[in-house]
């Protein structure tokens, strides 16, 4: 792999930069799916209280308004680690959380089952291991999505400062196999932790220091492959710190491995919302009128119709569209046959994607906004919110239909990716559960 200095390269865009981090050899001989054991890290409740005070949802899914409510919350909220005011602070509360006990290590290495259920029925479930780290090209680890180097920099000065894995990436994969069997002889019994989190699920987790399951887990999933739902720019920054222990001649270690949550989708089949776009710096009335030279407009009584109006030409044959809002109206844009104008050098199913027309033909073509995090903002799932987010701006928001799990799994396949922030696969698990930490040197605490 290309040596990492402190900097990661400047001047890639998406597809470059992703096609450098994801697809560069592998600094160490490793092969197959692995999920391997280790000590985990988790709050003590005799320390911190109520666990669904502690926790929280991914780091890039939380916004200002989430962010300042969930500091609010208890002091000893996990975004004081995924989201510190600079890496240093996070670190130095990591390591302050170790030492008075707010933060204890698990005293053998384990694979740990997590579950999130409505009521008593599981909507997900799986393992949370340590993932081994493998090139795109040994069809192992499979990215989908492109990234970009900003949110990559920025997890990799955390991740670098922290010496640690805050929250586990989310993976899925085709499983029925021993593995499965493991887990739901693990889920009969008592679990470690329970609690209902703020988003109406109910979080538990289990853990397994057993050899005999770790063996058998890995004898199964060591010829399976897993595709990459959340967490791309987490695994980024994986791959990236790999890279810049072996070019500083630390030979194989833990950065070799990342924190990871695995779920069989065949029993637990993920669910797939849209990621819209806002643009701050776009006035709506410009993007509609630059927008119908390729599309036809028609303009929206309200938000229900115009979204009944979007889902109904989700399934059509060659047809593309969105609403764009932001201004005193809603828009519906449709229009056929796109992908024909599409870069040549992607597979035709990516050429036909909502996602890639929008950043190409729309962004980057009609509309010239250049390709970064600033320029455009992204809101998961709520299209109400991202109108809101255009309102306040005085921008424009394009709210999306979702991709199909079929389309993102083919487009993987075929050896592409999606843009960046096209899929929000779901249920997300929650943060603050599992911690892995990548040096003995941290103190560890003591689990009571």
């Amino acid at each position: 792999m290309p040596t990492v200095d402190d900097d990661l390269p400047s001047g890639l865009g998406p597809e470059a930069f992703s096609a450098w981090i994801f697809g560069a050899a592998e600094p160490v001989a490793a092969t197959g799916l692995e999920l391997a054991p280790f000590c985990g890290v988790r709050f003590a409740p005799e320390v911190v209280g109520d666990l669904a005070a502690v926790t929280s949802p991914p780091y890039d899914v939380i916004d200002e308004e989430a962010l300042g409510r969930l500091l609010a919350s208890d002091g000893h909220n996990i975004v004081r680690l995924i989201l510190p005011p600079t890496a240093a602070e996070g670190a130095d509360t990591l390591r302050r959380w170790l030492t008075v006990g707010a933060l204890a290590a698990d005293p053998e290495p384990a694979l740990y089952v997590y579950e999130a259920a409505s009521g008593e029925t599981p909507v997900q479930r799986g393992l949370i291991g340590a993932l081994g780290l493998r090139a795109e090209s040994s069809g192992v680890v499979l990215p989908h999505e492109n990234v970009y180097p900003g949110p990559v920099r920025n997890r990799l000065e955390l991740m670098a400062a922290t010496h640690a894995n805050s929250e586990p990436i989310f993976l899925i994969y085709e499983g029925g196999g021993d593995a499965a069997t493991i887990i739901d002889e693990i889920a009969a019994t008592t679990p470690l932790v329970e609690f209902q989190g703020g988003d109406g699920l109910t979080h538990r987790l289990w853990l397994t220091s057993d050899p005999d399951h770790h063996a058998r887990v890995a004898a199964d999933l060591g010829p399976r492959q897993a595709l990459i739902a959340d967490g791309h720019h987490r695994y980024a920054t994986y791959r990236a710190l790999q890279a810049r222990h072996h070019a500083a001649g630390d030979g194989p270690g833990p950065w070799d491995h990342g924190l990871a949550l695995l779920v069989d989708s065949t029993r637990y089949p993920p669910y797939l919302g849209a990621i819209h776009r806002v643009l701050p710096d776009l006035p709506p009335a410009e993007a509609v009128a630059l927008a119908a030279r390729i599309f036809q407009v028609t303009e929206q009584p309200d938000l229900p119709t115009a979204l009944d109006a979007l889902a109904s030409v989700r399934h059509t044959e060659q047809a593309t569209a969105f609403v764009v809002g932001g201004g005193e109206s809603l828009y519906l844009l449709t229009a056929t046959g796109l992908a024909d104008s599409m870069p040549a050098d992607h597979s035709e199913r990516w050429r036909g994607l909502d996602t890639a027309i929008l950043d190409r033909l729309l962004i980057e073509g009609v509309w010239k906004i250049p390709e970064d995090e600033r320029s455009v903002e992204v809101v998961h799932d709520d299209p109400a919110a991202a109108i809101e987010r255009a309102h306040r701006t005085g921008g424009t928001a394009v709210i999306l239909n979702p991709l199909s799990v079929e389309d993102v799994l083919a487009v993987a396949a075929d050896g592409d990716r999606v843009p960046r922030k096209s899929t929000s696969f779901g249920p997300k698990p929650r943060t603050g559960l599992v911690l892995r930490l990548l040096t003995p040197n941290h103190p560890r605490g003591a689990r009571r």
